[in-house]
């Protein structure tokens, strides 16, 4: 049977053909459907873990028991599982265990660039990576094998456009895995202390032997001999990219990009008179070919920087040619800035640090946003769970010239992602930064997922809830105070006193995102401007909220030209009541009593 599958559908369901009975990841663009579709399959224990690093741990446990185990996340979370990755690496495994590193070239939603096939290189394990679809399933099916035969924990590497894209995927019945569950004591594999590493590392060295030998007879890594006067030599949906615009030159198509099969590179490269490679970010393959020997042109043309297109492989490698690929059509559309949902409960935390001009430490989410205006009310954002960090090393540099103006932000899922032991250390170390938590009661950038604290799984069951109250208090901060986001006075008068408290403390400002189902059972009121009383001081505009918008004088009537008491002004607000969901900052905002409910 066929189906039309995504990527990432198509990697959960290699996943569960091969029998995989544990899967863990934390959500984050462009893995998250991975573990949200591997979750509808029975028989299947899916996770979302609090970070990256724990995904890797559960799922390392899962193997050494027997199980075939998928574990699932986007380029940076890598870097938070480095330290179990490279340990992996020596003890090896039981059960199958693959791990989807998701790339993000041209930064969709990202906050770097990474290239994580240097990941393989440095951990020394073998990575695949699909063109379409129907591989991604199949290399699953293929990574489990590596895996089991070799000892070894298997990287699938997917970029953004294979994991979106979708296209006709074979589906069979699942298989059960070969490997039995059984806990078998095995100490001197598993216990990576240093007696026991120093044996482990000539292990890995002797199985890379191993598998360079495997990748020069891998099937996957398929030649395509057409036009000798050119061969290309590619991987990922680079392959398909250039030969959508060149189907007939010759072509080395590398399924197994790590190690790289260095017999088959060769043969090839005699078989051509001029050699490429095309390849998106790092010179990856292209540095490894020439250590080789091999004279061969890449990032000498190619953009080392964003993502490829079928347009920019032609243009860079034959610029006069125009095979069959459609002009790039300019399409003059306005600028569409990213903003917070209307009704966003975040809106009114950075109204507020704006007005008070705080140096704010932010993090990786929604509330990213911020940094725009007009809120303009974020100074950092580099890592996950960074943010608090960041305060506390404001507040240890400056002493007492922070107090009073540096204030940290975080989620509630970044918050139990990788801040707890952030805050922990402004405890344990005398800090006296001030955090506050928005708890909007999910993962909401990467698409409402559940954590730790929403009091449900992945699965949609019940289970424990963490109270952030008691979390904070528990790691020894006494001043923990709860406020509705929505209340702008309370929580400027909640800032104002905690900033200049030169003991630790935390404000958690708790409001369920507005895109909750949860939420849309409850309808509120959309709000108004009465015409007549608005003068058009553009205090509700500063809330950047996409219901209100300005209407400029020359638009209104004549007669709307005067308030109610014959005073001139501008323009005036208006309120899209098909956005607005009734927050009420706006009327808070106004000193002119012209924004109240429709029919209030």
């Amino acid at each position: 049977m066929k189906e039309l599958l995504s990527g990432n559908e198509a990697i959960a369901r290699g996943a569960y053909e091969c029998g995989v009975t544990v899967a863990t990841g934390y959500p984050g663009t462009p893995s998250t459907e991975i573990l949200e579709n591997i979750a509808k399959y029975q028989g299947i224990y899916a996770e979302w873990s609090p970070n990256e690093k724990v995904a890797l741990e559960v799922a390392a446990g899962a193997s050494f028991g027997g199980a075939r185990v998928l574990v699932a996340m986007k380029h940076v979370g890598i870097n938070v599982a480095a330290d179990p990755l490279f340990t992996l690496s020596y003890t090896g495994v039981k059960g199958g265990l693959v791990i989807i590193t998701a790339d993000d070239p041209e930064l969709h939603s990202s906050q770097n660039e990474q290239d994580n096939r240097n990941y393989a290189k440095f951990a020394k394990i073998p990575m695949l990576e699909p063109s379409d679809s129907q591989e991604a399933k199949e290399f699953v099916k293929i990574a489990f094998e590596i895996s089991e035969k070799y000892d070894t924990p298997v990287f699938v590497r997917t970029t953004t456009r294979i994991s979106h894209s979708k296209s006709i995927v074979e589906i069979y019945e699942p298989q059960r895995s070969p490997v039995p569950l059984e806990i078998v004591k095995n100490p001197t594999k598993l216990v990576m202390l240093p007696a026991n590493a120093r044996k482990r590392h000539p292990i890995v060295e002797e199985r890379l032997c191993r598998l360079k030998t495997f990748a020069d007879k891998f099937s996957e890594n398929k030649v395509e001999i057409n036009n000798a006067n050119l061969g290309i030599i590619t991987s990922g949906v680079s392959y398909q990219y250039a030969k959508e615009v060149f189907p007939d030159y010759s072509y080395l198509k590398l399924g197994l990009t790590y190690p790289l099969p260095e017999k088959v590179i060769k043969e090839f490269a005699g078989k051509v008179k001029k050699l490429y490679v095309v390849e998106e970010l790092d010179p990856y393959i292209e540095e490894q070919i020439k250590a080789m020997g091999i004279n061969i042109v890449g990032k000498d043309i190619f953009p080392i920087c964003g993502e490829f297109n079928p347009s920019i492989v032609e243009k860079v490698l034959s610029p006069s040619s125009k095979q069959g690929v459609k002009e790039d059509i300019p399409l003059k559309l306005p600028p569409r800035p990213p903003n917070m949902c209307p009704g966003c409960g975040y809106r009114g935390i950075f109204y507020i640090f704006n007005k008070l001009k705080l140096f704010v430490a932010g993090d990786i989410g929604c509330y990213t946003l911020g940094f725009l205006p007009p809120l303009s009310a974020i100074d950092t954002c580099v890592s996950m769970g960074g943010s608090i960090g960041h305060a506390m090393g404001l507040d240890k540099a400056l002493g007492d010239a922070a107090v009073g103006k540096v204030i940290a932000v975080i989620g509630d899922s970044t918050f139990l992602h990788s801040g707890i032991t952030s805050l922990l250390d402004i405890v344990y170390n005398r800090g006296s930064s001030t955090v506050v938590i928005l708890d909007n009661q999910t993962t909401a950038m990467t698409g409402r997922q559940e954590h730790p604290g929403t009091g449900l799984t992945l699965k949609g069951e019940t289970t424990k809830k963490v109270d952030l109250v008691e979390l904070c208090k528990g790691l020894g901060v006494e001043h923990v105070r709860t406020v509705d986001p929505f209340d702008l006075q309370t929580v400027e008068e909640t800032v104002k006193e905690e900033i200049f408290r030169k003991e630790p403390s935390v404000i958690i400002s708790r409001a369920p995102c507005v895109l909750l189902k949860s939420q849309r059972t409850k309808p509120s009121k959309p709000f108004t401007v009465f015409d007549e009383k608005c003068n058009g001081c553009k205090a509700c505009i500063k809330l950047g909220c996409p219901a209100i918008e300005w209407k400029n004088i020359k638009s209104v009537s004549k007669r709307d030209k005067l308030t109610s008491d014959n005073k001139k002004r501008k323009g005036i607000a208006v309120i899209d009541n098909m956005l607005c969901n009734g927050c009420g900052l706006c009327e808070q905002l106004c000193k002119f009593d012209a924004i109240g409910e429709i029919n209030a």
